[in-house]
């Protein structure tokens, strides 16, 4: 099963669990029908946040490739060399 397939799963099990609390399947108080009702938008508010704080630390640990740097600077000093062999100025 691809993750698409679990992630697609997870949303329809818990979707479905969501309708049939805020529909009535069982008596529910009142005051948890009124927190019932907007719950889809704190979890997609909720996995919006953790998608950006996990983008930020991301970004913040990222380790730089010196050496692979290195080795870029040095193919385009090859390529502009080669280039300037063949006639376009820079």
């Amino acid at each position: 099963m691809t993750k698409l397939a679990q992630w697609l799963w997870a949303l329809a099990l818990l979707g479905s669990a969501w309708a049939a609390l805020t529909l009535g399947a069982l008596d529910l108080p009142p005051s948890c029908r009124e927190v019932l009702w907007p719950l889809p938008a704190y979890v997609l508010v909720s996995a919006g946040c953790f998608a950006l704080a996990t983008v930020g630390y991301r970004v913040a640990t990222f380790h730089d490739c010196e050496d692979a740097a290195r080795e870029l600077q040095s193919q385009i000093q090859e390529a502009r060399a080669d280039l300037s062999r063949r006639g376009m100025r820079f």
